[in-house]
């Protein structure tokens, strides 16, 4: 289904053809000057022409040694829409840079976004979440963004953002929960990830399944895979979509480490769909589904039915990879053990 994008058009009055002439570096501490001019079509201008500037790398480390982005922090506070859109654009083309990434870790600019995700402008909040995304991939992006205790809002955000900001937030949820996941757990995080399981878009079903996978990564993560999940998770084995399937799968083989998760899983039916996925040589889910099916084969009702598709797994013996070749011999092993 279509959805609208957020737009990144500068309102009518705003002409960003008559802002300055950049001429690279030379132009930079100019325009450092003129962020901090008390007019404010000037500071709009300076900051579109920045916008332009910070593409190139050579630029994007001069600007930091200038000082822009203390500027830029002060900046984020403005009463007005378009410096605040414009700042936040600068910031995330900077976090596309490496460089620019360490100075915002280093100047403390993942705190100072916290505001804008009540920002009334929708792209000066896209603009923020997709700051959050490019710095959760990196180890002290996410762990800046656990300190600034951002998970439990982030959760909060997936009831009312708009589809195109929910994927961001889910990604950067991904990526940080891989971390930590003690304080998604203590907030309502299972029961909202149910609801998207469901949604309408594909990247949202997957994108949140695969949070559900970094969940279950960690020990108190696997806690909270309630069983009333477990039968959603079983039923996205059957998506059309290749990656919701592969979210779902991980998700599953997490979730069935536990006992309780296993007997949620038979009692789901899910046997039968991960049979399916382990036929199927060119699906992503194999080496998930194997594994997800040994562990279903460690209770006594799981393997009776398994025993009687064992070679399915024997199949995967000649496959060209060495993980699904071991994952089922392991699974033969299992399936065919007697006490």
């Amino acid at each position: 289904m279509a959805h609208a994008r957020i737009s990144a058009n500068l309102p009518p009055d705003i002409d960003p053809t008559k802002a300055p002439i950049a001429f690279g570096k030379r132009a930079l501490p100019k325009l450092h000057e003129e962020l901090h001019s008390p007019e404010l079509l000037t500071q709009q201008r300076a900051l579109m022409a920045l916008c332009d500037l910070v593409h190139d790398p050579k630029n994007v480390n001069q600007a930091i040694k200038i000082g822009f982005l203390a500027s830029l922090k002060t900046l984020l506070l403005h009463n007005n829409n378009t410096v605040r859109q414009k700042t936040t654009e600068v910031l995330y083309i900077l976090a596309r840079h490496s460089i620019g990434r360490q100075g915002l870790i280093e100047n403390g600019v993942i705190p100072a976004l916290t505001e804008f995700l009540d920002d009334p402008v929708n792209i000066c909040r896209k603009n923020t979440h997709q700051i959050f995304e490019i710095m959760a991939k990196l180890p002290e992006g996410a762990a800046d963004i656990l300190r600034a205790s951002l998970i439990p809002l982030l959760v909060r955000k997936l009831k009312t953002e708009l589809d195109e900001i929910q994927e961001l937030i889910l990604d950067t949820l991904s990526s940080c929960l891989h971390v930590e996941v003690s304080e998604a757990v203590a907030t309502d995080v299972i029961t909202i990830l149910k609801e998207k399981l469901t949604h309408s878009s594909l990247a949202i079903k997957s994108k949140a399944a695969r949070v559900l996978l970094a969940i279950g990564t960690h020990p108190a993560g696997k806690a909270v895979v309630c069983e009333d999940i477990i039968p959603v998770l079983v039923r996205l084995l059957e998506d059309t979509d290749p990656e919701v399937q592969a979210s779902a799968t991980g998700a599953l083989m997490f979730a069935t480490i536990r006992p309780q998760g296993r007997f949620s899983a038979l009692g789901a039916e899910a046997i039968p769909p991960l049979l399916k996925l382990v036929a199927e040589e060119t699906s992503k889910s194999r080496l998930s589904a194997i594994k997800t099916l040994t562990m279903l084969a460690e209770v006594p009702e799981g393997r009776r039915t398994l025993l009687h598709h064992t070679d399915i797994f024997e199949q995967c013996l000649n496959d060209p990879s060495e993980a699904v070749k071991r994952a089922a011999k392991i699974a033969i092993d299992v399936i065919k053990w007697k006490p």
